[in-house]
C-alpha cells in the first residue's frame, strides 16, 4: 500500500515576457511543422504505401518515378529518374539506386519486397521481313513498273528487323531505291514516319508465277478433284513453260501417268477423260444442212472430246472414222462439230 502524500499548495508561476527573437523562432518552427504535416497527411489519410514495382516495360526514352514505384505522389510520379534501354533491349536498375533517388525527392520507406533490382524492357514496334519485302515491292512498282504480284524479294543475310518507337504506327516505306534489271539486285532504305526509324536493306527481286501443285498422289487414269490441288508461287526461272497455273482448268481431267504429291502439274500430266470407251455402244450421227441421221454402232477404240476414233456400224458392219462429240456420241460427215458444252457437263 502506497503512503498517501499530503496535498501541497500550488506555487505561483513566474511569467517572463517573450522577446522578439523568441517569437520569430517560434513562428518558423510552426511553419516547418505545418509544411511537413500538409505534405504527409494526404499520404497518411489515403493509406498510401510506396512499393517498388517488379518488371517494368518502358514506352519512352526515360523512366519516371511512377514507372518504378507504386503509390508515387501525383506531383512526383512524372519525374524522370533513369534513361530507358535501347529499343527492344532489356536492362536492370539496382533497387538501392531507386531508393536513393526517392530519398533525394524527400520520400523514404519504400517497400522493396526483397527485390535487389528491377528489370526494364524497352517496348518497340518490330517491322519484320514480310513488311520490309512489301515496302520494297511497292517501291519497285512505282519506280520501275514491276508487277508486285509476280515478285518475291529475297533479302540478304538473316531476317532483318526494323525497331521503332510504338507511336510510329504508319506503313513502312522504301526510299532511295536502286534496281539493276540485269542482276535483279535491289537495295533501299526502309523508313517509318519522316525517317524517324530506318533500316538499309538489299536483296534480289525474283519473278514468280502461279503453279498448280498436287496435294496427294494420283494413279494413272484417276480424276483430279479441286481438293487435290493447291496454288503456289514459284520462281519463274525454275519452272517449265508448260506448267499448269489455273487449277480450275484441270479439275475433272485424269492423270496420264502416276503423279506424286507435291509435284507441279504440267500440261502433259493430265488430259480430259475419255467420253467413249472401246467396246461401248455409241450413237453415230451424220449431219449436213437439211439432213440429220443417227444410227447405232460399236466403238473400236477409246477417245476424249474431239478425238478421232473408229466405229463399226451395227447394221452394216462397216467400219467408219468418227469424231467424239459427247459422251457415247460420235459424228461422221464432212465437218463434224464437237460439242464442248456436253463435255463440260459430263466431266464430273
Amino acid at each position: 500500500m502506497h503512503a498517501l502524500r499530503p496535498i501541497r499548495r500550488p506555487v505561483p508561476l513566474a511569467v517572463t515576457p517573450l522577446s522578439r527573437g523568441m517569437i520569430g523562432r517560434t513562428v518558423l518552427a510552426l511553419a516547418a511543422f505545418l509544411t511537413v504535416t500538409l505534405f504527409t497527411l494526404p499520404l497518411m489519410a489515403a493509406g498510401t504505401t510506396l512499393r517498388l514495382r517488379g518488371d517494368v516495360t518502358a514506352r519512352g526514352d526515360t523512366l519516371s518515378f511512377g514507372d518504378l514505384v507504386e503509390g508515387a505522389p501525383a506531383d512526383l510520379a512524372a519525374r524522370a529518374l533513369f534513361r530507358a534501354p535501347a529499343l527492344g533491349a532489356v536492362g536492370t536498375i539496382q533497387a538501392r539506386r531507386i531508393i536513393e533517388a526517392a530519398a533525394a525527392l524527400g520520400l523514404t520507406g519504400i517497400e522493396t519486397g526483397g527485390r535487389l533490382q528491377v528489370t526494364v524492357q524497352r517496348a518497340a514496334r518490330r517491322v519484320g521481313a514480310t513488311e520490309i519485302e512489301a515496302a520494297l515491292k511497292r517501291a519497285l512498282e512505282t519506280g520501275y513498273g514491276l508487277d508486285p504480284k509476280s515478285l518475291s524479294v529475297r533479302l540478304d543475310g538473316d531476317a532483318p528487323m526494323l525497331l521503332a518507337p510504338l507511336d510510329l504506327d504508319g506503313q513502312a516505306a522504301a526510299v532511295d531505291i536502286t534496281y539493276d534489271p540485269r542482276t535483279r539486285r535491289v537495295a533501299g532504305l526502309v523508313v517509318l514516319g519522316e525517317r524517324q526509324a530506318s533500316l538499309r536493306v538489299a536483296g534480289v527481286a525474283v519473278e514468280t508465277r502461279e503453279v498448280a501443285v498436287l496435294t496427294r498422289s494420283l494413279n494413272r487414269g484417276e480424276a483430279i478433284a479441286s481438293a487435290d490441288l493447291t496454288v503456289e508461287r514459284r520462281p519463274r526461272d525454275g519452272v517449265p513453260n508448260d506448267v499448269q497455273g489455273a487449277p480450275t482448268l484441270v479439275v475433272g481431267q485424269v492423270a496420264q501417268r502416276p503423279l506424286s504429291a507435291g509435284a507441279v502439274l504440267r500440261s502433259g500430266d493430265v488430259a480430259p477423260p475419255d467420253l467413249v470407251a472401246r467396246g461401248d455402244s455409241v450413237a453415230i450421227v451424220f449431219e449436213t444442212p437439211g439432213v440429220s441421221l443417227s444410227l447405232r454402232g460399236i466403238a473400236n477404240e477409246s477417245g476424249r472430246i474431239g478425238a478421232s476414233v473408229s466405229v463399226t456400224n451395227a447394221a452394216s458392219k462397216k467400219v467408219l472414222q468418227a469424231v467424239v462429240i459427247a459422251p457415247g456420241r460420235v459424228s461422221v460427215g464432212p465437218a463434224p462439230q464437237p460439242q464442248p458444252i456436253l463435255q463440260a457437263s459430263a466431266a464430273p
